[in-house]
């Protein structure tokens, strides 16, 4: 079974079409979770009539909404749908197979991008990869929570989503999993994503890249990367902490600025985890190269 979690708030105009769209699936075995983040639209009114289980919960942000879509599905392999994109037909059955015929735990799907209601051209920054691509995920999320499909127990090993981070969370999730788990691109146009709504996440909060210095800290304090995935994040850590520092001098905010300068030169010179051999048991050994997988 593979358990669809859609998560919404405040998307009435948007539901059905969604909901739509993974009802068109060819691929019979799921079930389809609406986790409503605190809607105050009547958004239910949209989709009562659909074979889906709803749930309204107390506004906490798409982090606990999916976290609790995950604890209560059934599936083998869980999916998401964030309400303003769309799944075009085929996905899942395209995915599933594949990752059953590549014994591989996490798969994701090339995508559309409408803005405004003009599709827009990937930049070259988003090209999407296969195998182990920490540190491809490193700059920005290169993984759409809206194309992935993941089995349950990759969960039980790298944890749910981070609830304290109204924003990249994604981001955040991507550098857990890729650290461990190699992943499947498959390179089809089966999502298409909607943006440049007035109230996206993305626009309520100033540099948010300050959001991907956090889960970088996070994963480098974590002492589950090997000496090489330690280096690569340290790196990318030193650059936008430097960005980010420049950007809060300009603006006058000088402690601030230091503080995100002495961060990188804290975690820079602390010493790795005592013993690689801990980390090449999860499955990041400091030794391995990156596994051949095509994209499909």
């Amino acid at each position: 079974m593979v358990s669809i979690v859609i998560t919404t708030y405040n998307r009435r105009a948007f539901l059905k079409e969604a909901v739509l769209s993974v009802l068109d699936q060819d691929y019979q075995d799921k079930e389809i979770i609406i986790i409503d983040d605190g809607s105050t639209d009547g958004s239910f009114e949209e989709v009562r009539k659909f074979p889906l289980r709803y749930v309204w919960k107390q506004n906490g942000g798409i982090s606990s909404a999916r976290n609790m879509g995950i604890g209560i599905s059934n599936g083998e392999f869980i999916a998401f749908l964030d309400v303003d994109d769309l799944w075009k037909k085929g996905k899942l059955t395209k995915q599933v197979q594949t990752m059953i015929e590549n014994q591989i735990d996490i798969s994701y799907t090339d995508e559309i991008w409408i803005r405004n209601g003009e599709r827009l051209n990937q930049r070259g920054r988003h090209r999407k990869y296969s195998g182990f691509i920490f540190e491809r995920c490193l700059p920005l999320c290169i993984i759409s929570p809206s194309s992935v499909v993941i089995k349950r127990k990759v969960f039980d090993k790298v944890g749910l989503f981070d609830e304290d981070l109204p924003v990249c969370e994604d981001y955040d999730m991507w550098l857990r999993i890729t650290s461990r788990y190699p992943v499947l691109f498959i390179d089809k146009l089966f999502i298409i994503k909607r943006g440049g709504h007035e109230d996206q996440l993305s626009r309520a909060y100033e540099a948010i890249d300050r959001f991907r210095i956090q889960s970088l800290t996070k994963i480098i304090q974590s002492n589950t990367l090997s000496s090489e995935m330690r280096t690569a994040a340290l790196n990318e850590l030193k650059k936008k902490c430097r960005i980010y520092a420049m950007g809060a001098k300009k603006r006058g905010r000088f402690q601030e600025s230091n503080a995100y300068i002495q961060l990188y030169e804290t975690l820079a010179n602390q010493p790795l985890a005592s013993s690689l051999g801990e980390c090449a048991n999860q499955g990041v050994a400091g030794s391995r190269s990156p596994m051949g997988l095509e994209k499909v």
